[in-house]
């Protein structure tokens, strides 16, 4: 249920943030325009089926796609739908709050449409979307009970936030620049600033950094800055402890697979300078980061989530044998 929520609001706020880039950019030709739009779902790893739906990336097919399209299981709609599907199933166990809200934000999305949006206001639409997830969030941490069920729901929104923001970082590798414009120029510039602005960092990172935004100085404000809560040190930090928190663990041990996956992801980052993500590249190092952090899901849902198989003639066989003894 975290991880879905947080998934739907990191979409929003890709989506609304480049709908007001391609406002900087409306001088340039649609060809070159549709690249933005290319790289919104190249980003989102979700190419292959957005070609079998449609035949051209533009702003109204992209939207569709990642807002109201079911069969996009990342899809803003998809995305609040399984979550409500959560809540609805564990309806006993969270607040009266919560539900009310992710029910609200089910209908509100839902009965909209890529058509109707794009008639009235598209801005308002994803800022309802990423108002009513900071809105859940906020209920869940001042009406749900502190226990386990808050460490996994706490787990699901930092793996996902991590993975998001890695994503959306990854957008500039796949945003072609325009003929005429220069890798560090004006235009490259505002796609920094888009990225920034996707992870509402920018006024953070003009807290900490000082004249024009510059693709080192994002990188390491995104990936190593160590209090800015969308960032992914900070976020491997909390999926750390939270999943030492599952298991009862102290810092610096581990006593599962996921423990010592993220414990050594989360040291790795912490112990890397830009440099060397420069160097590595830096999709390369955010394609090896996304890798990891689906090893790390995977062994949460091997470790504890998943059930044993269990044969049933061995299983007979076996009662049969204890009731003879």
């Amino acid at each position: 249920m975290g991880r879905y929520i947080e998934r739907a609001e990191n979409t929003a706020r890709l989506l609304d943030v480049n709908l007001q880039l391609l406002i900087d950019f409306s001088g340039f030709p649609e060809e070159d325009t549709a690249s933005f739009w290319s790289a919104v779902v190249e980003s989102c790893g979700d190419m292959d089926l957005f070609k079998e739906l449609y035949d051209e990336a533009t702003s109204e097919t992209v939207t569709d796609f990642l807002t109201f399209n079911l069969g996009n299981g990342n899809s803003i709609l998809a995305s609040v739908f399984a979550a409500r599907e959560n809540a609805r199933m564990i309806r006993d166990q969270i607040s009266l709050e919560m539900w009310e809200c992710i029910n609200e934000l089910y209908h509100y999305v839902r009965e909209g449409a890529s058509s109707e949006v794009w008639r009235t206001d598209v801005y308002d639409f994803f800022e309802q979307v990423k108002s009513y997830s900071h809105r859940f969030q906020g209920l869940t941490e001042a009406t749900f009970v502190h226990d386990e069920g808050f460490t996994y729901l706490q787990l699901g929104k930092y793996l996902e936030r991590a993975d998001q923001t890695s994503r959306i970082m990854d957008l500039k590798y796949f945003m072609i620049l325009p003929p005429g414009a220069e890798v560090g120029g004006e235009v490259d510039i505002a796609g920094w600033i888009a990225v920034l602005r996707s992870c509402s960092g920018l006024d953070a990172f003009h807290r900490q950094y000082v004249g024009e935004v510059q693709a080192r100085n994002v990188a390491e404000f995104l990936v190593l800055s160590r209090p800015f809560p969308r960032s992914m040190r900070f976020c491997l930090r909390l999926i750390d402890q939270n999943i030492r928190a599952i298991a009862g663990t102290p810092e610096g041990l581990f006593t599962n697979e996921p423990e010592q996956l993220a414990g050594r992801l989360r040291s790795e980052v912490v112990y890397t300078s830009v440099d060397e993500i420069i160097r590595e590249g830096l999709h390369q190092y955010l394609d090896r980061l996304q890798r990891r952090l689906i090893d790390i899901h995977q062994s949460l849902y091997r470790t504890f989530f998943e059930l044993p198989q269990i044969d049933i003639a061995e299983e007979i066989q076996h009662q049969q044998a204890q009731m003879q003894q």
